[in-house]
């Protein structure tokens, strides 16, 4: 595990970039993430996404499954890609303070 600045904050992040506790998240954090995604501005379409991820993260403890984030949100996989050039589960999961997804997401 390594420490970085992030949002202007001491966060302890995994081997893929992936902060370890969600907690620890904010918009600025998020900012400071997606610029290692390659995302420079979040967009209110990003922010949809992002803002997506977080809530049913903590209400389920878990990623959604692609399809539903897509049905959700309203966004083909191919929005996303576009909104996230690394995709759902790296990118904007990981934008959104998510732990690093186990299946698919």
């Amino acid at each position: 595990m390594e420490i970085v600045t992030l949002g202007g904050k001491q966060i302890e992040i995994d081997e893929d970039g992936f902060i370890q506790d969600p907690d620890a998240w904010d918009n600025a954090v998020a900012a400071d993430l997606a610029k290692t995604e390659g995302v420079d501005d979040l967009t209110d379409d990003h922010w949809k996404i992002v803002n997506y991820l977080r809530e049913y993260y903590l209400e389920f403890s878990m990623a959604p499954m692609i399809r539903k984030l897509c049905k959700q949100t309203g966004y083909s996989l191919k929005e996303i890609y576009d909104l996230f050039p690394s995709g759902p589960a790296k990118g904007a999961c990981k934008v959104a303070g998510l732990p690093k997804p186990t299946g698919c997401v």
